[in-house]
């Protein structure tokens, strides 16, 4: 019986051993991928090649063998006559940014521009394809700073917006020496806004005291759940315009032909009525645009990206879904809510 229950225990301890291995195994291996997955990786992809390889997977579509082989070999031919001049050609760096309220994107930006800036030459083009409604000040103040950096390089630097660029978003984009806009592109929005709640009253209908306390006149202006003095209201205010002077100030600074009393007022507008007020140079498509240049330059899209784990790919992939259901549905619930 005695010898039984110590086989019995042998057992069980051999069991947890290896239990107990087996987890610190996972673990480890869990700790070396999140290391590994950290680790920001350098994207860059010529789109001069890809443009060309495209091209000729098309046309292959409709051609023969023979011809498609013709094809191939001309393209081998003009590769080794352009290599030569490869390395005397401008080249375009192609840079994304699309910006939530936060302007997260902001340091990573940056971190490309640093690499950008250690092997930019004089006759280089930086690009950078902007999508933003604004979001923060301080935010998009560190996101704009970002930019300006080559502009005090003397790197050209054209921004390219077909969707929106508006309030810290445009701050972004004024700082280019070329900005160019898809004609019903949204620009402008050249004003601060603040929205703050106040339950105040509700608190006092249900007999909640809510205390604020604060050393200085103005450590608080306004609150949320405290009572909101003309004092605090006004010096909210001040701020605001405050911030709104240095906006017009930045911007008329980068773009000194425009009126800017005119332009200041909090309004946007589409591209064709942007160009008019000269707050953009130009009407033209990002992919218009670099598809011009790919015929005089070299044109790179130079991206660091973070690898994804299993959790955040299955969360991004889900509300990509969720966000082109609401998308498709909306029309549908326009008409059901808003047209009866």
């Amino acid at each position: 019986m005695w010898e039984l229950l110590a086989d019995y225990v042998v057992f069980v301890l051999k069991i947890a051993t290896l239990l107990v291995a087996l987890v610190i195994l996972l673990v480890s291996v869990a700790a070396v991928k999140r290391s590994r997955e950290s680790d920001e990786q350098l994207q860059v992809q010529e789109l001069n090649e890809r443009q060309q390889d495209l091209q000729l997977s098309l046309q292959a579509e409709w051609l023969e063998t023979k011809a498609i082989k013709k094809l191939h070999k001309e393209k081998e031919k003009k590769a080794k006559v352009q290599a030569a001049k490869l390395a005397s050609l401008p080249r375009v760096f192609v840079l994304d940014f699309k910006g939530d309220l936060d302007a997260s994107q902001a340091a990573v930006l940056g971190r490309e521009i640093s690499l950008l800036l250690s092997l930019l030459r004089s006759e280089d083009e930086v690009v950078v394809r902007l999508e933003s409604a604004g979001g923060y000040v301080h935010s998009y103040g560190h996101a704009t700073a970002q930019l300006q950096r080559l502009r005090d390089k003397n790197i050209d630097l054209t921004v390219c917006v077909d969707r929106v660029a508006a309030s810290g978003g445009y701050m972004m984009a004024c700082t280019a020496t070329k900005l160019l806009v898809a004609p019903f592109a949204i620009l402008g929005s050249i004003g601060v806004v603040a929205e703050v709640p106040n339950l105040h009253r509700l608190l006092k209908k249900h007999e909640i005291d809510y205390e604020v306390l604060t050393a200085g006149d103005y450590k608080r202006t306004l609150t949320l759940l405290g009572e909101n003095t003309p004092e605090g209201k006004q010096k909210f205010i001040d701020d605001l315009e405050q911030t709104h002077d240095l906006f017009k100030a930045f911007v008329q600074r980068c773009r000194p032909q425009l009126d800017i009393d005119k332009v200041t007022k909090g309004e946007v507008w589409y591209g064709e009525q942007a160009l008019g007020l000269h707050l953009v140079d130009g009407l033209q498509t990002s992919e218009a645009y670099l598809l011009e240049r790919q015929d005089e330059a070299r044109v790179f899209k130079v991206r660091l990206k973070k690898p994804l784990n299993l959790t955040e790919k299955i969360a991004g992939q889900t509300a990509k879904v969720i966000e082109g259901r609401l998308l498709s549905w909306w029309p549908k619930l326009q008409a059901t809510f808003f047209h009866r």
